[in-house]
């Protein structure tokens, strides 16, 4: 039977206080994050986009099977034709498709089916889960597919935070259109879009609070 190659994990060795130290330094900056929905049009230089990518894809997996594509997307058409596509489903959305209720709790978020981030923002990156791997037209399996994408993109996003930018998550759904546009093969679903870029200098985001340690927490 083959052995599996093993290697040294490359781990820095901390004191207690300096661990201590580091999670509450990174705490208070990704506590920083928002969701945002006015882009500046600032240009982001490409190396950055690409270590965001990497910083996804370091994200765990099932059998690490690595499930995702990230289609990442400048063209100005390409971006407009997105954003139309978007808005006339996120148009029968709001005017049908989505509860009394739901509409209720989306109005502390200000949004409409008007989506223009998606033009203005530089990057628009979005994440394909793929369902099964296709090796010559056989179909290979995955596994926790949903669970892996959602990790990367919790990864994506902090690393987008991390570098000085913004997103926001946005799911149009259906998102069908999204493989469509782009051109992406059979075995890959969208899983969600998100625009990429500098806050515009005006820009302002809901006074939101989020739940206390004590209310999502429960020691055992």
């Amino acid at each position: 039977m083959k052995k599996e190659k093993f290697i040294p994990l490359e781990n820095e060795r901390l004191t207690q206080k300096e661990v201590i130290e580091k999670s509450t330094n990174y705490y208070k900056q990704i506590s920083k994050r928002r969701s945002v929905r006015d882009f500046s049009e600032k240009d982001i230089p490409k190396e950055v986009i690409k270590n965001i990518l990497k910083t996804a894809g370091s994200a765990p997996s099932g059998a690490n099977k690595q499930p995702w594509a990230f289609c990442v997307i400048s063209d100005k058409k390409l971006k407009s034709e997105i954003r139309e596509l978007a808005e006339k489903e996120e148009y029968e959305n709001y005017h049908g498709r989505m509860s009394e209720s739901w509409k209720k709790d989306l109005k502390a978020m200000g949004t409409t089916h008007i989506k223009e981030f998606l033009e203005i923002a530089p990057y628009i990156i979005v994440v394909f889960k793929k369902v099964y791997d296709l090796e010559e037209e056989e179909k290979t399996q995955n596994y926790y597919v949903t669970e892996s994408v959602g990790i990367a993109v919790g990864f994506l996003i902090t690393a987008i935070h991390q570098a000085g930018l913004v997103t926001l998550t946005h799911t149009p759904s259906p998102m069908k259109f999204l493989q469509n546009v782009l051109g992406r093969p059979k075995n890959e679903k969208a899983y969600l879009l998100l625009p990429v870029g500098y806050p515009s200098k005006d820009c302002k985001v809901p006074d939101l609070k989020r739940k206390s340690l004590e209310e999502i927490s429960h020691w055992y």
